[in-house]
């Protein structure tokens, strides 16, 4: 292997494989001069040179760095899944791009859209005391979109017109950005506001917000299953036309039916009796004349709930299954093409094969910035499962497993207490055995189990205290409580009692290691602040309602129960993203509907006389009798955040439409219709993406842990065995990381979950030092572990659709190489 001054003056290969993976079809060719100078060529930055300067060392450490940051760059747009379309064309582009990529900026452009977005709070209509002058929110509204339109500017720039014209969100931004900025001008103009309906399209910034992929995300699968169901909304919508027909003209002529007097009437109650929200109601005038008239009614319910919409939801979950299972395969091609490119910026044209350990340094500083040499080299080492000491690609392809996993040295296997002295460290051994002990933690479930039982008890104890009381805002009930609480102490205590065993017996490192652990530490000690308020206030007493929350250690005892809490930390990030659309969502209808329908807010008490719903608006202050639905309005945006919810629960949401509709226009229906109809199609989503985890998780724990619990086969463990000279070498800054260790060193691999070892860790133990790499498997990694034998297809099929292209047959991995990244397995490497 060359030497780190060899390495300097080597060549970098300038684009062997030039076809493998083209990115522009507009090739430059490099330009010469005496300069050094940035070309593009080949989808490369380039740095073009007089023949006196290219031996230089200078000129190809340039040259060398450059394709660091581009390789860096390939690298994080496979992580991110941005297209290759996108990439920086040339030097001059390089600055814009990195502007727009740096992590303040992006945290910049971040609080700018969020921003923006809680303006809404500030402008009117809004709380009379939050409420901001008119050229206060609308200046702030200005510097935030000037900020987005630098960044959009710098977009621009990298991008170029053509690629700018044809990325569809940033044009949606910039068309966004013209209105928004000229409307926000015309209101420091007037100092007046006026219908800006327009307010409503600010999620789209927060949207292209780097740290909203996984919105982005969510929002693309809504829409991708779009085209899968409109057929089906279709037939739905006709069954409702075709219905309303024969209820026009069947129960017209019934008196006092005043849900089929007009046709418009009929489509719009048999599109709430979709919802069930008005049912039987609607059914009822026509019922009592004759029973007969139910059928119309029980078929056109058994037609559309429980049939059609049935099959809406099996088309948007195999749709759903479809989507899943092609973003997989799109997003493990996309990564291997840019692990790809990336691989071939770092190799020299001595070794066009293999990456250097020097050349893996360089891109890691700009890939991963904060990681440390030591990271950086065990990364390697950990990826070189051949042991030359250089990569290849299949081995670089590995890349985005290796270098998410959290370093550091491995724990030993002794117990933390080994080197107390006596008796101490015999106490605390015998104490870790027993509270490993099976029967130990049955012992702690019956606790909790008989806790659970007598916090019934002494909730309807408290209950019927509190409505002896002759002022139930008075606490003298409790008086009576208090002389009971001499039970909760016990089990207070066998909970404190039980989390100091295991703390001295497993150690606190291994104790707070485990969720559970940490969730039963604070559920204790809140549970011992909350008894110790009780017996000093009685107006702390209801701290006591997190007692009940260990009752959620009973269900670990059974799978089923594992499986519903495994699925939901499974979609703990994809809810987090749900969150977030639904709130944007809500943003975008209440700002219309502020916009629509603030004016009316006044209204609606006692509104709708001699209407169906007129007793839901009812107010009586005398009597107190209300109806209360006045209260629903959109007055404010926390308001009809509110009403948005009531609507999207489908109750008596027809209630709320039919109150506005009364007061303002009949055309007001669209816009709750509407709104129901998108709340239908991404609850249908949310609830297909829900199935799809919890029955793949079944699934993989079927197939492929022969039933056993996924949470132990979910985390990926490798150890490495590093040379004290190793680690000199990753210490000293003023030279390069190199693969000769790794090379001139018998390499061996131990899988420890064989049971078996032909390395001896003790005997090792002064020349070497153990390091532990873990990281919790993502759903991905599973899913290409369970679908080894169709990762293995994509592949071969996406060097077939590119054998124009490809200049050398690169080798198809195998299934095992395929899924390395997944693996769990744990291993020792020296």
């Amino acid at each position: 292997m060359a030497d780190a001054e060899d390495e300097d003056i080597q060549r970098p290969l300038l684009r062997k494989f030039t076809d493998c993976y083209p990115l522009s079809k507009n090739r430059q060719r490099p330009r010469t001069g005496s300069d050094v100078e940035y070309v593009h060529q080949e989808g490369h930055y380039r740095v073009s040179t007089g023949e006196a300067m290219l031996d230089s060392a200078t000129v190809q450490r340039t040259r060398w760095d450059l394709n660091y940051r581009e390789a860096a760059i390939f690298l994080q747009e496979g992580e991110n899944n941005d297209k290759f379309t996108s990439h920086p064309r040339s030097k001059d582009d390089l600055p814009a791009y990195m502007r727009t990529h740096n992590t303040w900026a992006q945290l910049l452009m971040m609080g700018a859209s969020l921003l923006l977005l809680v303006l809404a709070a500030f402008e009117e209509p809004a709380i009379d005391r939050l409420l901001l002058p008119i050229s206060a929110h609308a200046t702030l509204e200005l510097v935030c979109l000037l900020i987005l339109t630098v960044e959009l500017i710098l977009r621009f720039k990298w991008l170029g017109p053509e690629k700018f014209v044809k990325h569809v969100r940033t044009m949606t931004k910039a068309v966004a950005l013209v209105v928004m900025f000229t409307e926000a001008v015309v209101v420091i103009i007037r100092q007046s506001n006026h219908i800006r309906v327009t307010r409503a399209l600010r999620p789209i910034f927060l949207l292209d917000s780097n740290y909203c992929r996984g919105v982005r995300r969510f929002i693309r699968q809504i829409i991708l299953t779009i085209p899968a169901i409109v057929n089906l909304l279709v037939l739905l919508l006709f069954i409702l036309l075709l219905f309303s027909i024969l209820g026009f003209y069947l129960f017209s002529g019934v008196a006092g039916d005043i849900y089929f007097q007009s046709f418009n009437q009929s489509i719009i109650s048999l599109y709430v009796l979709m919802t069930t929200a008005n049912y039987p109601d609607v059914m009822m005038p026509s019922y009592k004349r004759s029973r007969w008239s139910s059928m119309f009614f029980i078929i056109y319910i058994s037609l559309q709930l429980f049939i059609f919409m049935n099959i809406f939801l099996a088309v948007v979950y195999s749709a759903f299954i479809n989507i899943e299972k092609k973003k997989l395969r799109d997003l493990l091609l996309h990564r291997r093409a840019a692990c790809a490119e990336a691989f071939h910026l770092l190799v020299s044209e001595q070794n066009p094969d293999l990456v250097s350990a020097r050349h893996f340094e360089g891109c890691m500083r700009y890939f991963r910035p904060r990681m440390s040499r030591l990271t950086i080299y065990l990364i390697f080492k950990h990826l070189n499962s051949s042991g030359t000491g250089k990569l290849t690609l299949e081995e670089f392809r590995d890349i985005y497993s290796s270098a998410a996993l959290k370093w550091k040295k491995r724990p030993s296997d002794e117990l933390w207490s080994a080197n107390f002295k006596p008796p101490m460290n015999t106490a605390l051994s015998a104490l870790h055995h027993f509270v490993k002990q099976k029967w130990f933690d049955f012992f702690i479930y019956g606790v909790i189990f008989a806790n659970f039982i007598w916090i019934l008890i002494d909730t309807a104890r408290i209950s019927a205290a509190k409505q002896r009381s002759p002022d139930p805002n008075e606490y003298s009930w409790y008086i009576d409580e208090l002389s009971f609480i001499w039970i909760s102490g016990i089990f207070v205590a066998v909970y404190v009692v039980e989390a100091v065993m295991k703390i001295l017996g497993l150690g606190p490192v291994v104790y707070f290691a485990s969720g559970w652990n940490n969730f039963d530490f604070i559920v204790t000690f809140v549970s011992l602040v909350g008894l110790s308020l009780q017996l000093t206030s009685g107006h702390f007493y209801y701290i006591i309602i997190l007692r009940p929350l260990r009752v959620l250690r009973l269900f670990k005892l059974r799978r089923i129960f594992r499986d519903v809490f495994g699925t939901l930390f499974i979609l703990f990030k994809r809810m987090l993203s749900l969150a977030i659309v639904m709130l944007l969502l809500y943003y975008f209808f209440a700002i219309i509907g502020m916009e629509a329908f603030s004016s009316y807010t006044s209204q609606l008490v006692n509104c709708c006389r001699n209407s169906t719903v007129e007793g839901y608006y009812k107010y009586n202050n005398e009597s107190g009798q209300d109806g209360y639905y006045y209260l629903n309005t959109f007055e404010n945006i926390f308001i009809s955040g509110v009403t948005l919810f009531e609507l999207t629960v489908v109750n008596n949401w027809w209630v709320i439409m039919e109150g506005f509709s009364i007061v303002s226009t009949p055309w007001a229906r669209i816009y709750f219709m509407i709104f129901y109809l998108i709340i239908m199609v991404v609850m249908s989503v949310v609830v297909a993406f829900i199935f799809e985890a919890f029955i793949f998780r079944i699934q993989y724990r079927r197939q492929m842990l022969d039933n056993q619990d996924l949470e132990d086969h979910s985390i990926r463990r490798v150890h490495l065995l590093l040379s004290r000279a190793e680690i000199e070498m990753c210490q000293n800054t003023e030279s390069s990381l190199k693969g000769d260790f790794i090379r001139d060193r018998q390499q061996g691999v131990v899988d420890s979950t064989s049971g078996g070892s032909t390395i001896d860790l003790s005997s090792l133990s002064d020349q070497f030092v153990c390091y532990q790499g873990e990281k919790i498997l993502n759903k991905d990694e599973l899913s290409l572990k369970m679908y080894s034998s169709e990762v293995k297809k994509w592949i071969e099929e996406d060097l077939r659709s590119r054998s124009p292209q490809i200049c050398v047959q690169l080798p198809v991995p195998s299934s095992d190489q395929t899924v390395q990244s997944a693996s769990s397995s744990s291993a020792y490497v020296v």
